[in-house]
């Protein structure tokens, strides 16, 4: 490989013991691959193993803690005994070359869809109306009982005990990107006057719970991550002065990473006290090497990728990218960095490489990436 390009494959040692064979993560990317009871299928299977091969550290698409949690159709569960046995052929294909194989444990709240939810009864911290995955009209949304939110907890905890059982390294407690973890941090999402308005506790209780099931269960070396989302576009909505206040709760944790979600890792902070600010910069600063930082956001290149390292995160996470190219990190290392896909074509025979689903959803423009001009 290029010289340059060595320090993206220097193993990195987790606090636990663990330890990762190079620098690279791939995305917990939404999929629709999933059967429709939520277990594991054959083209999920083909198609996680493809991407999982190379990098360091491999984490599923969002997988369901309980039925009043599923966002998307198609979405994989981790809430039953039954997805027992898929889930552990899912480790097993995650972990074939020595990638650490993580699952992503997730409730969608308010962004559950109607059609999913038993009864269509959506649930979130506070009454509101908002807008689910693939939908152009929204759904109403009730405020969870403090019972409900306790079944909550209970049910992120029951999730890492099937993760455990099934063969996973780790677990990443999905507290980002609009779902129920991400809601109760949010003030325009909780709007509670009782103990759970707190915007700190919801997401401490899940670590608490997930963390206890692991300390009974697992082995000392198991993975706990957390995914947050630093600003939201919504008024009020998440700041970064508000996220501080997070990871100083998080990162007192016996977690083994943080994740930040973002559109692109050198993006500026969007209003308040840091606006211009670099997210990145913010965060590794204020986690001061605690805990290791995934960092995420439009990396398509080889460059890309060497240049969010350089920005100070210890690991780089990639998504759309890796379903662009599932070679990409073979490709960076030996010495083929050139010949990397870093762009949608609709007319490659190959499609990507990708599950129909998958490929169908690029095609229609569902997911922002670079484009081969074709006339």
């Amino acid at each position: 490989m290029e010289q340059k390009f060595e320090p993206l494959f220097q193993s990195l040692h987790l606090a636990n013991g663990q330890v990762l064979k190079n620098r690279f993560v791939l995305a917990p990317l939404t999929h629709t691959l999933s059967n429709r009871d939520g277990t594991v299928s054959d083209v999920e299977l083909n198609y996680i193993e493809s991407r999982a091969k190379d990098v360091g550290l491999a984490i599923t698409a969002a997988s369901y803690i309980n039925r009043e949690g599923q966002a998307f159709p198609g979405q994989p569960s981790i809430s039953k005994q039954s997805d027992l046995q898929g889930l552990q052929s899912l480790a097993k294909v995650m972990k074939t070359n020595g990638t650490k194989a993580v699952i992503q444990i997730h409730h969608g709240g308010a962004k559950s869809l109607p059609e999913f939810v038993p009864d269509g009864d959506v649930k979130g911290p506070s009454e509101v109306s908002t807008v689910g995955f693939g939908k152009a009209e929204p759904h109403d949304v009730r405020a969870m009982s403090n019972e409900e939110i306790e079944q909550a907890i209970k049910d992120f905890g029951y999730a890492t005990h099937l993760a455990i059982l099934a063969g996973f390294d780790g677990v990443e407690i999905h507290g980002a990107n609009h779902y129920l973890i991400h809601q109760f941090v949010s003030p325009y999402y909780n709007r509670r006057s009782d103990e759970w308005g707190d915007p700190l506790r919801f997401p401490k209780a899940v670590v608490d719970e997930v963390i206890r099931t692991v300390q009974n269960e697992a082995t000392e070396d198991f993975i706990v991550g957390y995914r947050f989302s630093p600003e939201e576009v919504e008024e009020p909505g998440i700041t970064m002065e508000l996220t501080k206040q997070l990871i100083e709760v998080l990162v007192e944790q016996p977690l083994d990473y943080l994740h930040v979600s973002l559109m692109d890792i050198h993006s500026k902070t969007r209003q308040g006290q840091y606006k211009g600010q670099k997210r990145i910069d913010l965060l590794l600063k204020w986690i001061e090497q605690r805990l290791p930082l995934i960092g995420i956001g439009s990396i398509f290149t080889a460059q890309d990728a060497l240049s969010a390292f350089e920005s100070g995160v210890p690991l780089i996470c990639m998504g759309r990218e890796l379903l662009l190219d599932h070679n990409f990190v073979q490709k960076t290392k030996s010495g083929k960095a050139d010949d990397i896909i870093s762009h949608f074509d609709y007319k490659r025979e190959d499609k990507h490489h990708l599950p129909d689903a998958l490929w169908n959803a690029f095609a229609q423009g569902m997911y922002p990436v670079p484009q081969v001009k074709n006339d």
